[in-house]
């Protein structure tokens, strides 16, 4: 599907039976459309395959999969992070008064109900009400008639009570007693949609209905009996008169609120509102049909389009517009194109989550890093700018939780003494000792002894009696116990400690690495339990062995898996200033390197590869989990610190030309060119002509040169700028002729030839002639340009570090050690002072080590080989444990004053090459209609004078230099003017 331009994807498959006249008819497996599936998921060819067979398919094994293949591009749909629905979230306005909201969504609707505070009385405000109606009248038009229920619901305590005073003798005052009244009030209040056909129904009717089915729509109400929903808003009401005393409120920022959706809920979605149009459009034909005469041959069969369901899919994940009709949903840019600059840069993209916060506000709230965030996402990899902590990375172990079946977690909480609410009679709820026990944000019932609901059930998950990713935590100061079994929370998993010993032993960890067991096992044995964001809070976590005391409960499994993939990389993060780890995080995606086994096979729109990639000499416990080693991006490079010749200001680095004639920072620049060639609709197509010939050499002219006999580039071949990769002409008329107009004679062809374009020359590498899905021809044509490092070109470390080269010196001239070794970088010591990279420096002395001992260091996080014992190993091989070294200059021949700073670190070659961004012009092309040159540099463009720059030469009063740059040299135009009429002339006047 890649190399052909197709979409990757499966049939969905229907069986349909119908009543005709009086027999009924089944069909089976009827096709409805096509689904596109993503790679290395159940469905997909590559699942459970051997890397044997991942290589007989051309395939990589270690590449991630999770992205979907459409139209021949690949596609990510990015993790969305929003609010969790149906869960009351009480916060302050801008004025500071206290309301709770609470996003309610079931499978048929949405809704957003709203509790607000005005002059101390409190109103329930919906979109389906045309004014704020206050609450006493609600809970009436529910049932509770007497306002001493009312008042127990909310709560007896004095403080309470005298809040929701007010409310009640606002009730009073609009003369409401009864259901019925309070109804009609209401009934008054919707504001009328109009409903086609249907029962007429009364306003009463019409209240009733809408306090069942859209306010708090998942409270669900069974035959009109309200008593749950009356609970519930009593409860909202409750928060909000305590969060104006000591209570705070809420947080949309912690992560506990937040919930994260996967690319199956967003497929789900859209599947669903596709299938829901394509039914109602199956309707509107049978309503068509059928009445009339000749009903009885209506088959259904032929008036299922399968393209609907297809297109739809195809082009919400092709252009990322996700609009649903039913939740009014209307969201873009949810799909990205991976980006396959580097193995890194794709792994990074399958762990991105974009939040749905404007970029342009500059709100430091939803950017700033949360607390919550801790082990769940990683905290350097974030970009800077526009999108700075709008758009976050997951760490290592985080897993989100998808949905799961609530029913039987009903039947056990029940077993473990949950009350139901309709029994009570609501004063309880303000007990101090009695808890309400919510499940996904519904009220399951209240419980007396919380503690013990809580170790039973967390006793009950350990033993595999409840799946291990529900959640159950405390809320001391709301006496709440949520239970949480909802999709889209972050978890992670955590070693149990019982009686001051963490569950898994050294025995265990053997066992591990034998092979006698899994993950699974451990989880399935209660040695290791998932705890979500908000379970986290009832628990005490030991960060290590040693810490743990008599209240810890956990004990997190490993430090460094904080972090994220692009961050997992660095070696010793915990040494660098923090921002530095950030920039590294950006600039490790565009390192050039290895993208997978089958770099070869692929024919990418731009391919970047490292000519000899190497792996790191230090590396981390996260570049072995991520197989960084087998894909790598980068290359060790001898470096000495020192200043060199004044070309190494401002991080310029100093290149060691024979280094550069080896093959270091040589990379190959793939791009690709294509062109189909198609059948049009009378009966005209597409062709291909052969090369030109010169009349009198009898040879191809000069831009044929490369050309087959074929009209198509052969692979080998050197192709310079304006030379024609394949000589394709297509008919000058393409539409249908109109019936009675003349019969057209032999079609003529105007030459569209596919032109290469390029400042410097490329190689063919090679050719590709197939069809796509509209069985129209298709040719791709591989071209490779080979570049070496020049001057201008960017190079980074793994610290942030990142410099262009300033100089490119003979190695006759570069300063060597005594042991004859040139350094192939320079880099200026400037650069460490205020940058506060130690993590560079501690790099350079645990490769230097390495390379001595013939073995790798580790540089992870929180730990890595100490620079005690690397020292050793330098004094042990007789070098200076500072890692210094005595260096001679190469152009006067004495030792240098200082000692050196000298050894292997790992550089990286990242995709901005000057190659790629010089632009200058004198003359050139201009725009037709205002004469004035063309912008931007593919296009040859001008460089603009813009309105800053002319005030610049205002102020120095330069005015002809102003009248040449805005006029002369920019749209100045010639033209003849009759001297008798004053008109202008012009060609053929």
């Amino acid at each position: 599907c890649r190399l052909r331009d197709k979409t990757y994807s499966a049939p969905i498959t229907v069986d349909i039976e119908y009543t005709r006249g009086s027999q009924r008819i089944i069909r089976n497996a009827l096709p409805i459309g096509r689904m596109p599936i993503m790679l290395r998921s159940s469905n997909c060819v590559l699942t459970g395959k051997t890397p044997a067979e991942f290589a007989k398919l051309n395939e990589c094994p270690l590449d991630p999969g999770g992205y979907f293949i459409v139209k021949g591009v690949e596609k990510v749909i990015l993790i969305q992070e929003q609010l969790s629905k149906n869960r009351i979230i009480v916060e302050a306005d801008r004025k500071g008064t206290v309301g709770a909201s609470v996003t309610s969504s079931t499978h048929e609707k949405k809704s957003r109900t709203n509790m607000v505070v005005k002059q101390g009385r409190f109103y329930l405000r919906h979109n389906t009400l045309s004014e704020d109606i206050p609450i006493a009248i609600i809970f009436k038009a529910m049932g509770v008639e007497s306002d001493q229920e009312i008042v127990q619901m909310i709560g007896t305590e004095e403080h309470v009570m005298a809040a929701f005073a007010p409310s009640l003798e606002e009730c009073q005052k609009a003369q409401i007693f009864t259901q019925m009244q309070a109804l009609k009030y209401i009934g008054n209040k919707v504001r009328r949609q109009r409903m086609w056909g249907g029962p007429k129904k009364t306003k009463m009717e019409e209240a009733r209905e809408l306090l069942a089915s859209t306010i708090l729509t998942h409270v669900i109400v069974k035959e009109f009996n309200f008593r749950a929903k009356c609970i519930y808003t009593a409860v909202m009401v409750r928060r909000v008169i305590l969060a104006q005393g000591e209570n705070k409120v809420d947080d949309r920022d912690y992560y506990g609120n937040k919930r994260l959706e996967l690319a199956g809920q967003l497929l789900s979605l859209l599947f669903e509102d596709l299938f829901k149009k394509f039914n109602s459009e199956l309707k509107k034909i049978a309503d068509q049909v059928i009445p009339k005469q000749r009903a009885a041959q209506f088959d259904v069969v032929k008036h299922m389009r399968q393209d609907q369901i297809t297109n739809g899919m195809v082009n919400a994940i092709s252009t990322g517009n996700w609009s649903l009709k039913r939740f009014k949903m209307d969201r873009q840019g949810v799909t990205q194109v991976l980006s396959r600059l580097s193995y890194i840069s794709a792994l990074g993209m399958m762990t991105r989550i974009s939040s749905q916060f404007e970029k342009t506000r500059k709100v430091s709230g939803p950017r700033s890093l949360q607390p919550s965030q801790w082990g769940m996402l990683c905290p350097s990899d974030t970009p800077e700018g526009e999108a700075c902590g709008l758009v976050k990375n997951l760490a290592l172990m985080t897993h989100i939780t998808t949905d799961m079946e609530d029913g039987p977690i009903i039947k056990l909480a029940s077993n473990l003494g949950v009350e139901d609410v309709n029994l009570l009679c609501g004063e309880e709820l303000s007990y101090p000792n009695v808890f309400l026990v919510f499940l996904n944000g519904n009220i399951l019932g209240v419980i007396r002894d919380h503690q013990k609901l809580v170790h039973t059930f967390r006793i009950l998950r350990r033993a595999g009696y409840i799946n291990e990713f529900v959640s159950i935590s405390t809320n001391l100061s709301d006496r709440c116990v949520y239970i949480s079994s909802d999709g889209g929370r972050l978890c992670r998993p955590y070693i149990i400690v019982k009686k001051e010993k963490p569950a898994v032993t050294k025995k265990h960890m053997e066992e591990l690495a034998q092979g006698y067991r899994n993950f699974e096992d451990f989880l399935h044995e209660g040695l290791v339990e998932y705890l979500d964001v908000n379970e986290e809070n009832d628990c005490n976590i030991a960060l290590y062995e040693h810490t743990i005391n008599k209240d810890t409960t956990h004990l997190e499994i490993e430090p460094f898996t904080l972090l994220g993939v692009c961050a997992g990389l660095i070696p010793y993060p915990h040494h660098n200033q923090s921002p530095r780890n950030t920039y590294q995080c950006a600039m490790g995606k565009q390192a050039m390197g290895t993208i997978g086994y089958n770099q070869r096979n692929r024919i990418d729109t731009l391919m970047y590869l490292l000519a000899y990639p190497q792996k790191p000499m230090v590396k981390t416990k996260t570049i072995e989990l991520i197989d960084f080693e087998k894909l790598p991006a980068g290359q060790n490079a001898t470096v000495a610190v020192m200043s060199y010749s004044g070309y190494d200001i401002e991080d310029a680095l100093v290149l060691n030309k024979a280094s550069l004639d080896r093959g270091f920072g040589r990379c190959l620049v793939y791009k690709n060119a294509k062109c189909t060639l198609k059948r049009y609709t009378n009966q005209t197509f597409d062709k291909v002509m052969g090369p030109m010939l010169d009349a009198a050499t009898r040879k191809p002219i000069w831009r044929h040169e490369i050309l087959d006999a074929d009209g198509i580039c052969s692979p080998g071949e050197k192709v310079e700028n304006k030379q024609v990769l394949v000589n394709k002409s297509m008919p000058t008329v393409t539409q249908t002729p109109l019936e009675g107009s003349s019969v057209p004679q032999q079609p003529q062809y105007k030459d569209v030839p596919i032109t290469y374009k390029g400042a410097t020359d490329s190689y063919i590498e090679k050719v590709m002639i197939s069809s796509n899905a509209e069985d129209a021809f298709l040719i791709k044509m591989l071209l490779r340009q080979t570049r070496r490092p020049e001057i201008g070109d960017k190079f980074s470390s793994r610290h942030g570090q990142k410099g262009v080269c300033g100089l490119i010196v003979p190695q006759e001239d570069m300063p060597f050690c005594d042991t004859g070794i040139c350094p192939d970088i320079i880099m200026n010591p400037h650069g460490f002072p205020s940058r506060m990279t130690v993590g560079k420096l501690i790099e350079l002395l645990a490769g230097k080590a390495g390379v001595l001992d013939g073995r790798f260091h580790y540089g992870t996080a929180f730990g890595g080989s100490k620079v005690k014992d690397v020292c050793e190993d330098l004094i042990r091989h007789g070098y200076n444990y500072l890692g210094k070294d005595y260096v001679t200059s190469g152009i006067t021949g004495e030792p240098l004053e200082a000692y050196i700073y000298f050894g292997p670190v790992y550089y990286q070659k990242l995709k901005h090459m000057v190659l790629d961004k010089m632009h200058a012009r004198a003359r050139g092309p201009r725009a037709v209609l205002t004469r004035q040159p063309t912008e931007g540099r593919s296009r040859d463009g001008g460089l603009r004078l813009g309105e800053m720059e002319r005030d610049c030469l205002i102020g120095y009063g330069a005015s002809m230099l102003l009248l040449e740059r805005l006029m002369i040299s920019s749209d100045a135009f010639e033209v003849d003017v009759c001297g008798q009429c004053g008109l202008l002339g012009y060609s053929g006047w």
